[in-house]
């Protein structure tokens, strides 16, 4: 059943990114700001955690989870090092997962070969 609530979650948070773009005028750069935001402001107000608990990777891999993350990060933050918490929490609690991207970037595009898209 794990799978399934991910998979509905996850889905039902795409399928809201989905109609923003098909419905508003919203360029998609807003949107997933607007994601990163909400995820901040959900994890703030204590809905988020239970959610991500419920659904696993359902929702903490969107973007949502990414703004989840940065928040329980500053929070950490702040509690070990005081009001300087909140400027470098957020960048350590997602160091790891941006610094995996690039890395995993960087490798894609020296395994695989780029061909002229025309």
């Amino acid at each position: 059943m794990n799978y399934v609530w991910a998979f509905v979650v996850g889905g039902a948070i795409c399928v809201i990114g989905q109609l923003f773009i098909d419905y508003t005028s919203l360029t998609p750069a807003r949107i997933l700001t607007g994601y990163v935001v909400a995820g901040v402001v959900l994890s703030a107000v204590g809905v988020y955690k239970p959610l991500a608990e419920f659904a696993g990777a359902g929702a903490s891999v969107p973007l949502l989870g990414f703004g989840h993350l940065l928040a329980q990060g500053v929070v950490q933050a702040v509690d070990r090092c005081g009001l300087p918490g909140a400027f470098t929490g957020g960048l350590t609690a997602a160091a790891g997962g941006i610094a995996a991207s690039l890395i995993f970037g960087v490798a894609a595009a020296l395994v695989g070969k780029s061909r002229d898209q025309n």
